[in-house]
């Protein structure tokens, strides 16, 4: 009798694994939908996803990568580290389209030229990717994003047939550069990823690795060919939701390049004054030497101690230097020792390496940091003139 149960259980879970992976009708339609950029840092790329719509079996569900996992156990710990695995959404495309419409984000379709089996070949693996054991996937924002998936997935059901030609506007162009063209240089948001994101993102991207961003899986899929028949990968485009104009509001007066801009002009006038009374400002060297240094170390934990492939190398670390958070104690003596004035002298040594870096290309700094830098140069060579007397 226990077999008999045992058999009839497993009979039945056969059956409705195979029921789940439903046949597609013969018009059956595979689009890519690409999401224009939206107002926070966090939209500010854009976003990919499959669409999938079968009238006939009543079926039209956009598939998408790069959803946050809030149930992950350390969520905050494991983002930070680059170690939190990302899922893939399942959303009816009404929905998927009121949302994006109601933040005015621009959606764009393009329908792909499949065979029918090639479509129930996608189709299966996207229901298959979105099972819960397997719906997890350890994200990189470069090569494992919510575009790139669209890419490798797309591939995968075509045999990795794809010919990627040059879009008609295409520049080489480096990782920093082709972030940077989505945002506006002199914001807090664009200052924290230069800051974040070491020299590896200053190399030239290849072809296809300009398709991290959704913008540009947009234009290749629309030049792209199977290369096994010759036939345009995409079928047909249409806009479907056009975001309307938009009025786009930014102070300067409360961007990094003048809020620092007047960081820098005290730093140095308060340098002038102690260069006029023969004195130092021990408080202000006690802040600096504190801030570049917690900013250095937390910069060298994003390196050495996450999973983070674009802060490896970073020579920010050449101004925000990590030991002067524990040289501090030499500005509580009343003289400081001998070996106090050659680690002033490096520290002076170290930006003018910063300035090559940025002048041969091996990387690009925040343009806002620049009143902030040669606040530190003055202040740096008045303190080595000042305890050398």
């Amino acid at each position: 009798m226990q077999k008999t149960l045992l058999f009839l259980l497993l009979l039945f879970s056969i059956k409705l694994s195979h029921a789940q992976q439903l046949t597609l009708s013969e018009t059956a339609e595979i689009s890519v939908l690409t999401v224009g950029p939206g107002e926070s840092l966090n939209d500010a790329f854009g976003h990919s996803g499959f669409r999938v719509k079968d009238r006939q079996k009543k079926i039209d569900v956009v598939y998408g990568y790069g959803e946050y996992d809030f149930d992950a156990p350390n969520f905050y710990l494991k983002f930070a580290q680059g170690k939190l695995n990302y899922l893939i959404s399942k959303t009816e495309f009404n929905r998927f389209y009121q949302i994006y419409a109601y933040y005015n984000r621009s959606i764009n379709e393009q329908v792909l030229n499949l065979s029918i089996s090639e479509k129930q070949k996608l189709y299966n693996y996207l229901t298959d990717n979105y099972k819960p054991e397997n719906r997890r996937y350890l994200y990189d924002f470069f090569f494992d994003n919510c575009a790139t998936k669209i890419k490798d997935v797309t591939n995968i059901s075509l045999n990795n047939s794809i010919q990627f030609n040059k879009p008609r506007d295409f520049e080489d162009a480096t990782f920093r550069t082709l972030i940077q063209n989505n945002l506006n240089r002199n914001s807090w948001g664009s200052l924290g990823i230069d800051m974040a994101l070491g020299s590896v993102i200053d190399r030239q991207a290849t072809t296809e690795d300009h398709m991290f961003l959704p913008e540009n899986i947009y234009k290749f899929f629309a030049v792209a060919n199977k290369s096994n028949e010759g036939a345009p990968l995409v079928q047909q485009s249409q806009v479907l939701y056009s975001q309307k104009e938009k009025v786009i509001t930014s102070s300067f007066l409360t961007s990094p390049l003048f809020l620092l801009s007047i960081i820098g002009l005290l730093i140095i006038y308060i340098t002038y004054r102690d260069y006029k009374l023969n004195k130092q400002s021990k408080w202000l060297d006690i802040i600096l030497f504190s801030i570049t240094g917690a900013v250095g170390v937390l910069i060298l934990l994003l390196w050495f101690a996450t999973n983070h492939k674009g802060t490896h190398q970073n020579y920010n670390l050449l101004w925000a230097f990590a030991l002067n958070l524990f040289v501090t104690g030499q500005f509580f003596k009343t003289k400081v020792n001998s070996w106090f004035i050659k680690y002033m002298k490096l520290l002076i040594i170290m930006l003018c390496l910063l300035t090559l870096h940025w002048i041969i290309g091996v990387q690009v700094f925040a343009i806002g940091l620049i009143p902030l830098l040669l606040a530190l140069l003055i202040r740096y060579i008045y303190l080595v003139s000042f305890y050398s007397k």
